[in-house]
């Protein structure tokens, strides 16, 4: 297949957080066949190297990095070892999340709700400072945070997490403001219900994923690979007037 020339990655250095499974792993396979080196980070090295693996054996280039975005000092520990080795970086994607309760938001414990923000926001946030650093010493680059479309309407059960989702919202507009003169984008995609692990209590429960789409008009859960062509294009040169957007990738249900 012939890849236009605005969406070819041929040269540039490519972060990819939550890469191990689900979405994450979609969207490094895909940047990596349009001619990205990925950098596969998640919290456990072998399933990052199990994404690289995959990817190598369709002739595409990655390197795993573990990282848990909710330490501090792992995050800049991945960034040391991302400047000594390639010295650059021209796309970071935030798709790393975690959201280990589902309940009523008044039973929302301290140690949870420290926990979801420590990775959901506190994370994202970090990880961006020092990706939009390195890119601007570089003449720019791209940031792509996985947000969803419960930062927009909040999702039954999920309080905290819709809060944290809806902060990214948020914190995508705001470094898209205060990095545009340093030539670093920053655009947020907006997931609808996919058929991931996350979001496995949702997709796997008939009653719940019944009322789920019945507020979707395409009547279908999203493929992890569904998400990945939207953060092709807001990475690539074919998004190089846009930055601060925020696209739905939901089958609709935030058009209704």
């Amino acid at each position: 297949m012939t890849v236009p020339a605005a969406f070819d990655l041929t040269g540039k250095i490519a972060l990819v957080t939550g890469a191990s499974r689900g979405i994450g792993a979609e969207i490094t396979k895909l940047l990596a066949a349009q001619g990205a080196h990925v950098i596969v980070s998640s919290r456990k090295q072998a399933d990052c190297q199990a994404v690289v693996d995959a990817i190598a054996a369709e002739g595409g280039s990655a390197e795993a990095l573990a990282c848990h975005i909710g330490e501090m000092e792992q995050i800049t520990a991945l960034y040391a070892t991302l400047e000594e080795t390639h010295g650059r970086l021209d796309i970071l994607v935030n798709n790393a999340a975690t959201n280990p309760y589902f309940g009523p938001i008044l039973d929302t414990d301290l140690p949870v709700f420290q926990k979801i923000v420590d990775v959901n926001i506190r994370g994202y946030f970090y990880m961006s400072t020092h990706g939009a650093r390195l890119m601007a010493r570089n003449g720019g680059g791209s940031i792509v945070n996985v947000a969803s479309v419960n930062g927009v309407v909040p999702g039954p059960q999920q309080g905290i997490y819709s809060i944290t989702k809806a902060a990214v919202i948020s914190m995508t507009k705001a470094f898209a403001v205060e990095c545009a003169g340093q030539g670093v984008r920053c655009n947020a995609l907006l997931p609808g219900l996919t058929d991931t692990k996350f979001a496995s209590v949702l997709v796997n429960t008939p009653a719940i994923l019944k009322q789920a789409l019945a507020h979707v008009p395409l009547r279908r859960v999203a493929r992890p690979s569904e998400m990945a062509g939207a953060v092709l294009y807001l990475a690539s040169d074919a998004a190089s007037y846009t930055t601060g957007a925020v696209l739905n990738v939901d089958g609709g249900y935030l058009s209704v």
